[in-house]
């Protein structure tokens, strides 16, 4: 390094394996050996990292290894969906230590569903007292750096809710809200294509639609927080619908698991829930197949648009609707094939979600990770 490490770019060095030894943080860095021992006895200290057993030995005395503490400390996640919300405490490498799902429309406001979340956080801390960061997906837009919801015409009783001052007032850590979607994304694709690719389109088909764009490694949230808003881009022929947002024909209202109910209502359908449209599929029904057939193709005329224009990778389809439905997918996959240029489409995979419904507490999870064992949060020179 060209400069000395501070204490937080070794705790890095140690995460990553980069450096695992004094010796090897010495040669990597260029501090001298009272550097390095101050700045890993102070990491040891604040319980970061563990001495492990020896490492193999290269003559004389064997180095001690550095190992990150997983159990440091912990970070309590929610990913807030339309009618189901998932809550956890996680260790800070992103694993769930105690989780639970609630049934709860969010509907129903930040001054119902905050204090349950928060509730909920409590008796699964059982008594803990080290939570290090909070980390929310909301599924409304979201103005990332200050925290605030903006869903006007959508969720409108979110709209303009600043979250983090509500619940650090409960929990004094830094708090991290985000689009529900776009931490889903940052949970699979860190989890299961981080190895592989860095550019990735996620698309999440439930209650809702809406998608998260990873680039370059990274998420991309736009200028205030509100790229990925694929749900209320309309389609050509949906049929004059009118969307929650006031818009006609947005994909959100025609291609959603809310307007496969309602198109299969409309065919005199007696079906309740995704559930029923599933046994229908299953059973080989032909006029519920083309439906999900049909909200796969419209869903992949915004696809196609979006690879054109970011050139992902991968696009991954997740969400209850995608989860349960292979003729929406297979709809998916022939428009955008269809309807994307040569190159943009030349590798691209289209692919279900490896992680499944705990994309979004994994996401959550790592957010506040990546936030809190930052090198500037570490040492002392972010602010929450």
């Amino acid at each position: 390094m060209s400069r000395l490490a501070t204490t937080g770019e070794v705790l890095q060095l140690v995460r990553s394996g980069e450096a695992v030894t004094r010796a090897e943080i010495g040669r990597v860095t260029g501090l001298s050996r009272p550097a390095v021992a101050h700045r890993v006895a102070e990491l040891l200290q604040r319980g970061l990292i563990v001495e492990d057993a020896e490492g193999p030995s290269t003559g004389g005395r064997p180095p001690v290894r550095l190992r990150f503490n997983a159990a440091g400390g912990v970070v309590l996640v929610a990913s807030l969906g339309a009618k189901r919300t998932q809550i956890a405490v996680c260790d800070l490498s992103g694993e769930a230590l105690a989780r639970t799902d609630v049934e709860i429309d969010v509907e129903e406001g930040p001054d119902v569903v905050l204090p349950l979340v928060m509730d909920t956080w409590e008796k699964l801390l059982d008594g803990r007292d080290d939570v290090v960061g909070v980390g929310l997906g909301v599924p409304a837009t979201v103005e990332f750096a200050a925290g605030r919801t903006e869903s006007a015409r959508v969720m409108a009783s979110w709209t303009g809710v600043v979250i983090p001052p509500v619940i650090a007032s409960r929990f004094p850590v830094p708090v991290l809200v985000d689009n529900d979607v776009n931490v889903i994304a940052m949970g699979e694709h860190r989890v299961a294509y981080a190895s592989e690719l860095g550019d990735l389109l996620f698309v999440k088909v439930s209650t809702r639609i809406g998608a998260g764009v990873i680039s370059g490694g990274g998420i991309l949230r736009g200028a205030l927080g509100a790229a990925g808003e694929i749900g209320h881009i309309p389609v050509r022929d949906g049929g004059g619908v009118l969307c929650r947002c006031g818009n006609i024909d947005c994909v959100d209202s025609v291609a959603s698991g809310t307007a496969i109910l309602r198109d299969l209502r409309d065919k005199g359908r007696d079906v309740t829930s995704l559930a029923d449209v599933t046994a229908l599929v299953r059973a080989g029904d032909a006029e519920t197949m083309a439906i999900v057939r049909q909200a796969g193709r419209r869903l992949g005329e915004v696809i196609a648009t979006a690879v054109n224009l970011l050139n992902p990778a991968v696009v991954v389809l997740g969400g209850d609707v995608a989860e349960m439905f292979q003729p929406l997918v297979s709809g998916v996959r022939e428009i955008v094939y269809q309807r994307s240029t040569q190159l943009a489409t030349r590798s691209l995979r289209i692919e279900r979600s490896r992680l499944g419904p705990g994309a979004g507490i994994t996401g959550c999870a790592l957010m506040v990770i990546d936030h809190v064992l930052s090198p500037e949060a570490i040492d002392g020179t972010r602010t929450p």
